[in-house]
């Protein structure tokens, strides 16, 4: 064989094995994009508003039930958003003071102090609220409450 005789058919080959890996580099990327798609994370009921918590709560609430806890939080919200906006104005103060330099650790003591007394406070405020609705709620609605968010295992669910 000739070197005239072997340049097509080198050429004819690594066409065919260009093709092919071409075609298998699409299906990779194909196979990549859906893997994606599918596996999306579901979306997520996590908000740092309360008031936007509580309004996704309340919506998979039976509608009475619902219309109780809107009215404690509308009852209660100046003393719920103060107590909020404490938590988050505490819990930025401890970023500030890891990105302060030189870095003081007792600052940062004191800040993640100040930071669980007005999360504790802000947990009263709400869990308040909560205690009072839940006086008022049928027990279809105290037992949604109890198994939120939806889908959830419960003790009940785990037996």
């Amino acid at each position: 064989m000739t070197v005239a005789q072997y340049a097509p058919a080198v050429t004819r080959g690594s066409s065919r094995g260009l093709l092919l890996a071409s075609l298998a580099l699409n299906l990779f990327f194909v196979g990549v994009a859906l893997a994606m798609i599918i596996r999306a994370p579901a979306p997520s009921y996590w908000d740092r508003d309360v008031f936007v918590r509580v309004e996704r709560l309340a919506a998979t609430l039976p509608p009475a039930d619902a219309d109780i806890v809107r009215g404690q939080i509308n009852t209660n919200h100046t003393a719920i958003d103060v107590a909020q906006a404490k938590y988050h104005d505490a819990r930025e103060r401890i970023h500030d003071v890891l990105r302060r330099e030189p870095f003081d650790a007792a600052a940062l003591r004191a800040a993640m102090a100040e930071t669980r007394a007005t999360r504790q406070a802000f947990d009263q405020v709400i869990q308040g609220v909560f205690a009072t609705a839940a006086t008022q709620m049928s027990p279809a609605g105290r037992t949604a409450l109890a198994d939120w968010p939806p889908g959830r295992k419960t003790t009940s669910n785990r037996q």
